[in-house]
């Protein structure tokens, strides 16, 4: 069954790089979500139509995907270590490496819910709130 997940994972990091945002909504459940240390817990689709408009280009380097050694017995869990070379709407590029964990119902393919895992002083320092949730 880890297959089917490790392959939507691919598909959402090759998703992500093309700026794809209806395909990234496509890799989560209808009524999936994204916990962002950036701009908090928001459904897929919200999260996905902020970052489009905040973002002029991506460029995704996948390190490793990983596998929960111990998956519990309603999901199962994968995890994506990338570097992320982000180009913003206003062409400042910023990067960073980070963690995107992904949660999946046992026997779906489609993602419930990933937390976004990562340093998020130096991306402040060079981003400022311009993209925070009560960013005007």
């Amino acid at each position: 069954m880890t297959q089917r997940q490790l392959a939507t994972v691919k598909t959402y990091l090759d998703r992500l790089q093309a700026g794809d945002t209806a395909g990234l909504i496509a890799c989560f459940e209808s009524e999936g979500q994204v916990h962002s240390p950036f701009l908090g817990t928001m459904r897929a689709r919200e999260f996905f139509q902020k970052l489009a408009a905040a973002s002029a280009a991506s460029v995704i380097t996948p390190i490793d995907l990983l596998v929960s050694a111990e998956p519990a017995a309603d999901a199962v869990r994968v995890a994506a270590y990338f570097r992320y070379d982000w180009t913003l709407s206003d062409g400042r590029i910023v990067h960073f490496t980070c963690v995107d964990v992904f949660r999946f119902a046992a026997g779906s393919a489609d993602i419930r819910d990933m937390h976004i895992v990562y340093d998020t002083h130096p991306l402040r320092e060079q981003v400022g709130d311009k993209y925070a949730p009560d960013a005007p």
